[in-house]
Order: structure tokens, then sequence, then C-alpha cells
């Protein structure tokens, strides 16, 4: 009942809002707000690593629904948007009882975190208001809505725009847009910017979501974020300095990592952690085409628990576009490596911590993140005609450390799980290689379609946890249909 009700007064408030706007309308056929609506509907083809018995080769759909009303009056705007998140089909049987093989694919976290094979709910996704000084750049927001790091700014070079949105944003905060409830925080965040540079705030507390299709309410965990961005003279380099910081106090909690399990179920401390870098994209011309670069690195520090904590990522990353058109070959590869821990025992925690990300942007076969993670990988990315774009990676995947853990996950999402687990490592480090091939289609203005497969070779980390079958498969059909009326609102 309390679902409903929050839900039947958000539509309320919605539409008096909506008609109060209309009402106040001062040109025929003009319309004072903005509505506007996406549908998202994929279907999931999941062949995990094999577990028999469990069930580790199914489907399932995946549907969401956001729709909402936003306008803007002088220096003011405001958006409220409406979520109705829901799975189809999800297997109950994904899951193994052998501990260290676990939930089989997304479908068997989907049932973990409801034990419903049809998980539905509708939820206030975002409600704020933003004041806009004078310029474009200089806003302050208040409310609940998405936040992402690594997009502080709108990049006018191609070759770095598709960098940002493909290869940088959200690597230690994000929406975690691929899951079906996908995340939200409730705070306040502000751009100042002039020019070329940008000055980005931001501090909240995180909501319910992602795999759990109740988005409603606050979990115990928050962050900070403060970020300075700069651009050169012909946006060629863009470059940016950022801390953010981390608090977690859900202590009844189990927390994830290498040590025993008797230390770990008797830390009920909170984890506060500070992550602390720099990143750059760089696009070059060269001949007939152009050099891009990508360099991001962090180091981290605080306290897990009862531990202290020292940690940190750097990622490279460079390639090649046989032209200077949007639909020219692009060739790239890059390296990443994030730091693991080796010692249980010696009171520091040293994995990497992932923040709040979103982890399918650099694992596109979703079964690893950036944890205790190191990963060589080559790209090539084409659009042979206006209307679709081609991509295929071919990742080489192994643990930094081989006495920490497989980690998998993208961070808080419940009062009832802790949002990242871990796998024994056995000893290794090698995990899989992996290959992958996706297609986006624009079919339409309203209507895009994308489709994705990959295959991933389990190497020895994944042949002691699953002897009989080191192979997994996942593909997808995904179909989104966007409508507005109106201007465009501004996320």
């Amino acid at each position: 009942m309390p679902l409903i009700r929050r839900a039947a007064i958000a539509v309320a408030l919605l539409l008096i809002l909506a008609a109060a706007s209309l009402s106040r309308a001062q040109k025929p056929g003009k319309l004072p707000v903005s509505l506007f609506a996406n549908q998202r509907t994929r279907i999931n083809a999941w062949q995990w690593f094999a577990a028999p018995p469990a069930n580790n080769s199914y489907g399932y759909v995946e549907s969401l629904l956001r729709f909402g009303v936003a306008q803007r009056i002088r220096h003011w705007d405001w958006l409220l948007e409406l979520s109705q998140p829901a799975v189809f089909d999800v297997p109950d049987s994904a899951i193994s009882s052998v501990p260290a093989q676990g939930q089989l694919g997304l479908g068997g976290t989907y049932y973990a975190a409801s034990k419903d094979q049809y998980p539905s709910a509708a939820f206030l996704k975002q409600a704020f208001v933003r004041y806009h000084f004078s310029g474009p750049d200089k806003t302050v927001r208040i409310g609940r809505f998405e936040f992402l790091d690594g997009v502080e700014t709108k990049p006018e070079n191609s070759t770095i725009a598709w960098l940002q949105a493909n290869r940088m944003q959200q690597r230690l905060i994000g929406n975690f847009g691929f899951a079906n409830a996908q995340r939200s925080i409730d705070g306040i965040d502000a751009h100042y910017g002039q020019g070329a540079w940008d000055v980005t705030a931001a501090a909240g507390r995180v909501d319910h979501g992602v795999f759990n299709m109740n988005g409603n309410e606050e979990l115990d965990v928050d962050f900070q974020y403060l970020a300075f961005t700069r651009a050169d003279a012909n946006n060629h380099i863009l470059w940016r300095a950022f801390g953010a910081g981390y608090h977690d106090g859900r202590t009844g909690l189990t927390k994830t990592d290498n040590r025993f399990a008797a230390a770990r179920a008797a830390d009920h401390q909170n984890i506060r952690i500070g992550s602390y870098g720099a990143s750059l994209m760089a696009a070059a011309p060269a001949g007939p085409g152009q050099f891009d670069l990508l360099l991001w690195g962090t180091v981290q520090d605080g306290r897990w628990g009862l531990l202290d904590h020292r940690a940190d990522a750097v990622a490279a990353e460079g390639g090649y576009k046989f032209g200077n058109h949007s639909y020219s070959p692009w060739l790239r590869g890059g390296w990443f490596r994030s730091s693991g821990d080796g010692n249980n025992a010696d009171g520091t925690h040293k994995t990497f911590f992932g923040v709040l990300p979103t982890p399918r942007a650099f694992a596109r076969m979703p079964f690893y993140n950036l944890m205790n993670n190191t990963d060589g990988f080559v790209q090539i990315i084409d659009k042979p005609v206006k209307r679709v774009a081609l991509r295929s990676d071919l990742h080489w995947v192994k643990l930094t450390s081989a006495g920490d853990l497989w980690y998998q996950g993208g961070g808080a999402f419940d009062n009832k799980v802790f949002g990242f687990v871990g796998r024994p490592s056995n000893g290794h480090r090698g995990l899989s290689t992996v290959a992958d091939i996706s297609a986006d289609l624009s079919v339409t203005k309203s209507l895009d379609v994308g489709l994705y497969y990959a295959h991933a070779t389990g190497k020895a980390v994944v042949s002691a946890i699953y002897p009989t079958g080191q192979n997994a498969q996942y593909g997808f059909v995904e179909f989104n249909y966007h409508w507005g009326l109106g201007q465009k609102p501004a996320h």
C-alpha cells in the first residue's frame, strides 16, 4: 500500500502541474510544458558458465517506462518523472546452491533481489528544480535526479564526445542505466562554467533501484563530488581533476572482500573512502584521419570498516580513425589496471573500490567489473550508413591479484545486500577472453533498435569454479521508443 500511495501521489502531482501550466498558455497552439516518455524493452538470452543442476541457460524480458513533464520559466526549470520497471519470466533456478557459483547471470540477480519471477514497481525517478544564473553554464539543482561523473561539459569535438559518452563517464558514479530500475540520488548539484572551463559539485544520498524494482526509498549511503574541467582553445583536449567522497552506513550488512568469513561478519563499522584523480581526452588530426588518446587515473584512501583502505586504478587508451567523417572506421585499443589485495591479514584493504559505477560501460558482457581487474582490449567502431553504428570488442581479462576475488556488481542498491559480490580466485589470475559485437539502428526519429552478442571463454579462475563448462554467452535485442511534446527537457 505505501508504494501504491506514493505512485498515486506522484501521478496526481504530475497531472496538477501539467494542467496548471497548460491553463497559463499565452499563445494558442503553444505548449508551455514539455511532456516526454521513453519505453525500453529488452529481450535477453543468457548461457552462463555451467553449474549443474542449476539453470544456466535461460531468457527473460525487461520493460522500462519512464515518463514525465518539465518546464522552463525564466531563470527556473523543473522536472518530474516517473519510472515503471518490470521484468518478465525471471528464472527461479539460476542461483547455484554452491556458494562460489552463486547467481548465474543477471536473471539470477533479478530473482535474488525480489524473490519474484515477475518483479515490477512504480516510483518517482526524478523530481527537481533548478535555477539558472546569468549564462548557460551556471546552475544549481536540488531534488531527486540522476548524476554521472565525467560529463561535466559537452565537448564540441565529436571524437572526444564519443570517448566521453562511451569510455570515460560513470567510472565512479553513474545511474546504472543498463539495469532495469536504474539509480537516482536525492541531493544537490551545481555547475559554474565560463567558456572552456567548468566547476561541478554534487552531494546526495543514494536511492534504491538497479535490480530492486522499487526505487523510492533512500539508502544510508551518500557521496560528495567536485571536479574542475577545461578544454583547450581548439577543442582538441579536454582534461579534468576530480575528487569523490563515499560513505556507507549500512553496518548490518557483511562487506564483500577477501577476508575470512568470520572476520567479515564481525566488521560492523562504516565505509568511508575518498577517490582523487584526473583524466584527459584528446583528438589530433593525422594524415587522412585522426588519433585519439584517453587517460584516467585515481588513488583512494580511507576506512573499509575496521581496515585502512589504500587502492588505485589507471586506464590508458588510444586509437586512429581512418577519416574525418562520422562514418569513418575507427580502430582503438587500451589497457586498464586496478589494484587488488594480495594479503587479507595485514590490516589494509587494497582492492580498488568501484563506488557507484555503471559497470556495463566497461564490461559489455556484464560478468565482471573494474575491481581487482587487469583488462587489455582492442575494438573497432564503424558506421557504414547514417542510421547504423557497429562496434566489436575483444578483451583479455585477468585478476590483478591472485589472492583477491573475482568481483561483480555496481554498488549499493538495496538495504538487504552489499551491492558487490565476489567469487574466489583459488590462487589464479586468468579470468576470460571476451569477444562481442553490437549494432545500433536508428529506425525512425522515435525508435531505436539495439542488437548485442558476446562469447566468453573462461580461464583458470572460471575453470576452478565451473569445472563442467567454462564458456558463456549473452545476447539481447533492445527496442527504445521515445516521444515528446514541447521543448526537449534538460536533464
